[in-house]
């Protein structure tokens, strides 16, 4: 690191070698130096020029997510999303997240009142300014319009929006998914709609099996401590001779 710090000088259009580590090392070190260098001779200068010296390294330097912010809408029962997304985020890729209430038994009602807070929680993570907003939430994605969801998300924030069923659709698409065995931790009606939902974009779904968990609150939070166990006897119940891919279905 040190040689290539040394080789580059920290030149203005000088770029250091050695991945995204060594690029942020070098964002630091300039600036470092420009707010060095804007208290270094202090005789002279004015508050108004060391601020507008300092709003210059600001602009320049992102602690954490200097290659990528993504925004992340979660369900207010959701414990599981935003920990994936942390293991699975590169270096220098940073989540950050809103809710959105989720309560009671899983009715159709339910979904929509979630829905109505996607605005509120769009806007505020507007104001951290990420770079794209994704609606984790894929049984609320079959129940709404995904294409809705992302539509609000985009009219409020000025940001892209990303549904979880429309990324399925694509996750699909790119392993060349075309029989499906689907297995959900939902009760019936978000079966159906999800059944519906993938057959209208062009996979055959074989066969289907949803653990009926929504009755209540309390098995509301627990959709996101199913046991791997649990989701291995899933897959082998719904597994099919003529299935090419089995999709347990939920964030």
């Amino acid at each position: 690191m040190v040689a290539i710090f040394q080789r580059c000088r920290y030149g203005v259009k000088c770029r250091p070698r050695g991945g995204a580590r060594a690029y942020e090392n070098w964002r630091t070190h300039k600036m470092n130096n420009t707010l060095v260098n804007s208290i270094k001779h202090p005789q002279g200068i004015t508050p108004q020029q060391i601020a507008g010296k300092t709003m210059k390294a600001v602009q320049m330097y992102s602690p954490y997510g200097y290659r990528a912010k993504i925004g992340l809408i979660v369900p207010s029962t959701n414990t599981v999303n935003e920990p994936e997304f942390y293991m699975m985020a590169p270096h220098g890729v940073s989540i950050h997240t809103a809710r959105i209430m989720l309560l009671g038994k899983a009715t159709e009602e339910s979904y929509f009142k979630m829905g109505e807070e996607t605005s509120r929680a769009a806007s505020e993570l507007a104001t951290a300014e990420v770079d794209v907003i994704a609606w984790g939430c894929t049984s609320g994605g079959v129940v709404m319009s995904s294409e809705k969801i992302e539509g609000m998300i985009a009219e409020v924030s000025g940001i892209a929006g990303v549904t979880t069923i429309n990324a399925v659709t694509e996750a699909l698409k790119a392993v060349g998914a075309m029989k499906i065995a689907l297995g959900t931790p939902y009760v019936r009606f978000v079966n159906e709609a999800e059944v519906k939902f993938l057959s209208e974009v062009g996979y055959e779904v074989v066969s289907f099996y949803g653990l009926e968990l929504g009755e209540t609150q309390e098995e509301r939070r627990g959709i996101g401590r199913v046991p791997p166990e649990s989701l291995y006897r899933l897959a082998r119940y719904i597994d099919r001779k003529e299935v090419d891919t089995i999709f347990i279905s939920c964030t």
